[in-house]
């Protein structure tokens, strides 16, 4: 089973870090307003960053380091990508 940590840029430009083991499930939960508690009031979210690992372990280990950047530092993460 693969699983994702991921970065999602809220509606009022804020970034949100998480993690899953089904990625398209959990962006359309947070859109429909059922995701973290955090995304509630902030939707549409939409998708600017994920990494997939083996084991759900890694992607919460992950998803831990990545919530302690910067915004900059998350910023960079995703623009590497683009």
């Amino acid at each position: 089973m693969e699983c994702y940590t991921y970065i999602v840029e809220c509606s009022d430009g804020t970034l949100y870090t998480g993690w899953t083991n089904d990625l398209q499930k959990r962006i359309q939960v947070h859109n429909a307003g059922k995701g973290a508690k955090y995304t509630k009031s902030r939707t549409p979210v939409k998708l600017v960053y994920c990494e997939s690992f083996s084991t759900k372990e890694e992607a919460m280990r992950r998803e831990y380091e990545v919530k302690h950047y910067t915004r900059k530092e998350k910023e960079a993460l995703f623009r590497r990508k683009e």
